[in-house]
């Protein structure tokens, strides 16, 4: 009981100084189950409705994608996190991460999901009135309508407050008139439902409005024709005088942009998750072709090259997944704190995504970066078959690019996590700056020889951790106290924060999964201690990098000198033989002939 309690203290951000028990970690084989029989439910839903499809889905055929989308909610895949009393299944946030997991694997059915169930569903769910909610949740939990979600304009994309789409009240006060243009709207071509951001007047800030597409006013122009995910709808999409009742207005007037963000940081964990279905599609079918090829008289999976590749595809992984469900049960666990403390159920929700941006941006960056790399090394894999539309990769390669481009861009979502760190420093809410004055005057003094205990499983490598959490707080901590204010400015020097505060954050996921696994399975869990610890090390190298660029970009003399030593003791490791490991990685996926981790 009492670890329970403490693992609901845990605040967003504080990884970086607080040392997480392995058993305060949530990891995926801890899945119940119902959430196991739920996760089989939806592969099945995969194999009989979508794979059959694949073409028709590609190519938009008739109304195959909303016919789909329908079944999805009869099945109760679009209502996972909405209330049973709004007609759907009330189920936790980490559940209905594990279904977009799963259903990462469907490619541009996936992006249709997505847009649906979390953007086109949650404003509603999080900020509608009660009359709202029961009006137009059970339509959209169960499928009989779609949902759409209309926020970025020609001239405002990452820079959403920018929009021009005005709203205005009429004479009579009964309704407002809405105009303007919206792009990029996943599912506008067959949605019934719009959610929609517009500046009511000369105000600053943007509205949100529950838009039915029977209020009239709206057109749209053609579908795009996209990269990759060309199964998914997308349109731009027109307002004129659209005519909305006063009591469509989503929450208050003004609290649109705060609506944006909070939903956004929704997305971002939840697209982490939803990349995971692909990567281990991609790892599948790259595996077994492998294992099928033959070249020089033997298969190509017998080669060091090839097994490099398809461990690093494993590796990457297993890791965001570690990640993306250590963060999500955070979630879980602090709505649960907060509405046993009397918060209501949709504040608990919004309070709790709040309190963990920071590990719902690091997921979303991860979690596109990784799936970029899995489906490249796929293509590599296949060689020139992976370039050839009649193999798999080709789609698979186009529709993974998007993924480091919506939620917010990975340039935007690393600047927004530093800049929340130092927003929460400053508040008094994240006590970094205690930690990081520590570890500067620890730079100058006298080192310690003193001998840490390394005697129990994974010690090395929490010291390891330790470590490499003060190489951040040292660089961020001068970079703060150098520039002050217009740290902010100093994107190139964020971005390397950011990257060193993504890395920590992973290989401390990796590395408490594999301790906890340990606990559980003891040397049957070998292979992902291993994988975690090559994680590990990788993680190190790429923080050092970060670090130096930083470090001597605005630094000179003795003082980069010192703290370009103290980064080298911080970011010191034993050495791991990583062939031996990713060899072992790769002859557990070719005995398999799948990803079986």
């Amino acid at each position: 009981m009492e670890a329970v309690q403490e693992k609901r203290t845990i605040r967003g951000g504080e990884y970086l100084v607080w040392e997480t028990d392995a058993q305060e970690v949530f990891i995926p084989e801890e899945f119940t189950e119902e959430q196991k029989m739920m996760a089989a439910a939806t592969q099945d839903f995969i194999e009989k409705e979508i794979e059959p499809n694949r073409e028709k889905i590609e190519k938009q055929e008739g109304t195959v994608v909303p016919d789909i989308m329908t079944k999805a909610g009869e099945l109760g895949l679009l209502g996972i996190s909405v209330p049973e009393e709004y007609g759907g299944m009330g189920m936790s946030f980490n559940t209905s991460m594990l279904i977009a997991d799963i259903l990462g694997s469907t490619g541009s059915f996936s992006t249709t999901y997505g847009a649906h169930t979390g953007i086109g569903t949650l404003p509603i769910l999080y900020y509608g009135t009660e009359e709202q909610k029961q009006t137009y949740l059970p339509k959209i939990a169960t499928g009989e309508w779609k949902a759409c979600y209309c926020l970025t304009e020609p001239d405002a994309g990452s820079d959403a407050n920018s929009g021009k789409t005005k709203a205005t009240l009429t004479d009579d006060g009964k309704h407002y008139l809405i105009s303007g243009q919206k792009m990029w709207i996943s599912n506008g071509g067959f949605a019934d439902l719009f959610i929609v951001f517009a500046k009511i007047d000369d105000d600053k800030k943007l509205t949100a409005f529950i838009v039915e597409k029977s209020f009239g006013g709206i057109t749209m122009n053609d579908e795009e024709v996209k990269l990759g995910i060309k199964g998914s709808s997308t349109r731009q999409v027109f307002f004129n005088d659209t005519k909305v009742p006063v009591e469509n207005m989503l929450s208050e007037r003004e609290n649109g942009f705060k609506i944006a963000v909070n939903i956004l940081n929704i997305g971002r964990i939840k697209l982490g998750a939803g990349v995971l279905g692909g990567c281990k599609d991609v790892v599948n079918k790259s595996t077994n072709y492998a294992n099928e090829r033959k070249q020089f008289g033997t298969s190509i999976s017998s080669f060091g090259a090839i097994k490099h590749k398809l461990a690093e595809m494993a590796i990457k992984t297993w890791v965001t997944e570690s990640i993306c469900y250590r963060a999500g049960q955070n979630i879980d666990d602090k709505i649960e704190d907060l509405i046993s403390r009397g918060t209501p159920d949709h504040e608990a929700k919004l309070k709790a995504f709040e309190q963990f941006a920071i590990e719902c941006a690091i997921a979303k960056i991860h979690g596109s970066e990784s799936i970029d790399y899995v489906v490249d090394q796929g293509v590599q894999v296949y060689g020139g078959m992976g370039f050839s539309e009649e193999a798999p990769m080709a789609r698979a390669y186009r529709d993974a690019r998007i993924c480091r481009i919506y939620e917010g861009t990975n340039e935007i979502n690393r600047m927004l996590m530093v800049g929340m760190v130092l927003k929460r420093a400053m508040k008094g809410e994240l006590n970094i700056m205690e930690p990081a004055m520590a570890v500067a005057k620890e730079l100058t003094a006298v080192p310690s020889f003193e001998t840490p205990d390394l005697s129990q499983p994974f010690a090395e490598e929490k010291e390891v951790l330790k470590r490499l959490k003060k190489s951040v707080l040292m660089v961020a901590g001068k970079a703060a106290q150098t520039f002050g204010p217009a740290f902010e400015q100093e994107q190139e020097i964020m971005m390397n924060v950011a990257d060193m505060m993504i890395e920590i954050y992973a290989a401390e996921s990796a590395i408490l999964r594999a301790e906890k696994l340990t606990s559980m399975q003891g040397n049957a869990a070998s292979l992902q201690a291993n994988m975690a610890k090559i994680y590990l090390y990788e993680a190190s190298e790429k923080i050092n990098k970060a670090g130096k660029d930083a470090i001597i970009s605005f630094t000179q003399g003795d003082e980069q000198r010192v703290m370009l030593m103290g980064l080298k003791r911080f970011t010191k490791m034993n050495p791991v033989n990583v062939k031996e490991i990713r060899r072992e990685v790769a002859d557990h996926l070719i005995a398999e002939n799948k990803y079986a981790i």
